[in-house]
């Protein structure tokens, strides 16, 4: 085997080269990366290949043996040379704008992420994402509902993270597009092959605006694997996960196992009982934990302290009976709302002895609740706040 023609000391040229040599989420590669790096353990994967010493039945052999073929012609320059002529620029563990939340995958973290815009709109921004997803073939419910729900965060400052796919995918981007705020597609092939075809002019204006990001360099097509594997990215990179619509076994539900092993919360919207659209959210609401959402307030109390995110409540005014032993909630509450009644007419419409009334109204009348009115009683007249 000849050497790689690229200086495979560099560690982002070796970080790139990993996307590019393994598929998305290989475990055997994720755990000997985190180990060796990545410099080294490509280095003792070339001396394998090299020595031929790949050809056994062990776990380790199995996996350089499926490595080896894109071994051969590994050039991860092209790849870096396709993403400059696009405008986009590669991220590896460790840079500045790293997107932290992915270290919570441990050794399923990506080696490296290639990037067309910006991954937050703000540096600091990271943690302030939601993950919106759902079915393709979704309702004009769901994508109403998932277009609100993004307006609604982006409104708050949070982002909204998704994976640029038909229906649920498309509303919440298409969402947060509208309101002017940043929303992220993560794509399970190349940034430059936006897929599906038919949104490749949403996902345009996301790269223009917000961030189009993949794990997989250019060049590499979308398979059902890889959309299965970009899932843990998309939950990773949200603080949270809102599921709007799912059939039962939908992928989005994939998406929201991955969340909760992350220990994020997961969000499900309810939909009609009889829409099997809306199966999977319901399954995630019953047998999941998953928390019932309607809307953006709702949602944003799930990455936050419940009510952080609301505007100021209006000061409530206290109740007409708050803090009335019964007695004298019955009396107060018997005289008419605006007219005077004489003691007679209060103990009948109380159903209390005379006596009772005659006490309970002394009390009220101490607290400035009623008032006399000759020889009847009325509501008192009582200063703005004060009790009703």
């Amino acid at each position: 085997m000849r050497e790689l023609p690229f200086d495979a000391a560099d560690p982002r040229l070796a970080a790139a080269a990993w996307s590019r040599l393994v598929e998305p989420g290989d475990p055997a590669a994720g755990t000997l990366v985190a180990h060796l790096g990545p410099v080294e353990a490509l280095d003792w994967v070339v001396g394998v290949v090299r020595r031929g010493e790949a050809a056994g039945a062990r776990p380790w052999e199995q996996a350089v043996a499926r490595w080896a073929p894109r071994l051969e012609h590994l050039d991860v320059r092209r790849e870096l040379d396709v993403l400059t002529r696009l405008g986009g620029h590669l991220l590896v563990p460790g840079d500045p704008r790293w997107p932290v939340p992915l270290d919570d995958l441990g050794e399923a973290r990506p080696f490296a992420l290639w990037v067309r815009g910006r991954l937050a709109a703000r540096d600091d921004d990271a943690g302030r994402q939601v993950a919106v997803v759902g079915a393709r073939a979704a309702t004009t419910y769901g994508q109403q509902v998932a277009a609100e729900l993004a307006t609604g965060l982006v409104a708050a400052g949070v982002a909204v993270v998704s994976g640029g796919a038909y229906g649920i995918d498309a509303a919440a981007h298409r969402g947060a597009l509208g309101a002017d705020g940043h929303t992220v597609a993560v794509l399970a092939g190349g940034v430059d092959r936006l897929y599906p075809a038919g949104n490749s002019a949403l996902l345009e204006s996301i790269a223009a605006t917000g961030g189009v990001v993949a794990e997989v360099p250019p060049g590499c097509a979308p398979s059902r694997s890889r959309f299965l594997a970009r899932n843990r990215l998309i939950a990773a990179l949200g603080a949270a996960t809102v599921v709007v619509e799912a059939a039962w076994r939908s992928g989005a539900l994939s998406t929201a196992a991955h969340a909760a092993s992350l220990a994020r919360p997961v969000g499900a919207v309810p939909g009609p009982v009889t829409s099997m659209a809306s199966a999977g959210c319901h399954r995630l609401l019953r047998e999941q934990a998953a928390v019932c959402v309607t809307d953006a307030a709702e949602v944003l109390e799930l990455v936050g302290p419940a009510g952080a995110h609301l505007p100021e409540a209006p000061a409530v005014q206290p109740g007409l009976l708050d803090g009335l032993d019964p007695r004298a909630a019955r009396v107060l509450d018997a005289l008419p709302a605006r007219a005077s009644a004489p003691v007679a007419n209060v103990a009948r419409a109380a159903g209390l002895p005379v006596a009772d009334v005659r006490a309970a109204l002394g009390h009220l009348e101490l607290e400035g609740r009623v008032e006399r009115d000759g020889s009847a009683w009325r509501r008192g007249r009582r200063p703005a706040g004060g009790p009703r």
